[in-house]
């Protein structure tokens, strides 16, 4: 147990011990209700926050804060476990510090993916439950399967026959029952989604992606 407690107390681990103490007193606030569950959450993926930024990274159908928690956890384990079997063995001394902003960096890129995957199939589960049916639904993809007058149209999530959302049409993009479409705006006022299809989604992301990494060659470029 004392190695273990000596490992926590030093960095980078006590940065992931720090974080998961802070988000277990938010889980606590939630369980009592006096904290929201989706406290980074937005109406809409256009803007550039926490929220949108965990979708472009594979965290979809599950609230920011839950998807913050288990990539803490994982990141955590894992640079606990390297302390204990590996770092503990050294006398970094001033070396520690360079040393342990690359153990966080590289632990946190080695535990986003298999994090969003937990995330993923957490989402299939909590989507039945309406806390988890608003604004954590964006990005999400789903079809379309009966529509209700001009604007309105009801839909499922895919691979999740029994989760159903309402979807809100614009005038010049009509549903057609079939098709599958991504939720990207939340209408709090009607509890039903704005959508696009499916394919101009992953269009318009490709084409932000390249746009980012070519504003990144730039600023490398021109310092």
């Amino acid at each position: 147990m004392q190695p273990i407690l000596s490992a926590v107390l030093l960095f980078p681990t006590i940065v992931f011990a720090f974080a998961l103490a802070l988000l277990a007193f938010y889980w606590l606030l939630v369980l009592i209700r006096l904290a929201p569950l989706e406290l980074f959450e937005r109406d809409s993926l256009r803007d550039d926050h926490t929220a949108s930024t965990l979708v472009s990274l594979g965290f979809i159908g599950v609230p920011a804060t839950l998807a913050l928690t288990v990539l803490v956890l994982l990141a955590g384990a894992m640079t606990l476990a390297l302390e204990l079997f590996v770092l503990r063995w050294f006398d970094l001394g001033m070396l520690r510090v360079p040393v342990g902003v690359v153990i966080l960096w590289a632990s946190l890129a080695l535990a986003s993916p298999l994090a969003a995957v937990i995330c993923q199939g957490l989402g299939r589960g909590l989507q039945r439950f309406a806390p988890f049916k608003r604004r954590n639904l964006l990005g999400v993809t789903v079809e379309v399967t009966s529509l209700e007058g001009d604007d309105l149209a009801r839909a499922v999530i895919a691979h999740r026959p029994g989760c159903e959302v309402r979807l809100h049409c614009k005038e010049d993009d009509a549903f057609t029952p079939g098709e599958r479409r991504v939720l990207v705006k939340y209408l709090k006022g009607e509890g039903a989604y704005r959508s696009v299809k499916e394919q101009a989604y992953m269009e318009t992301r490709q084409r932000l992606s390249q746009l980012r990494l070519r504003h990144k060659h730039q600023e490398a470029a021109h310092p």
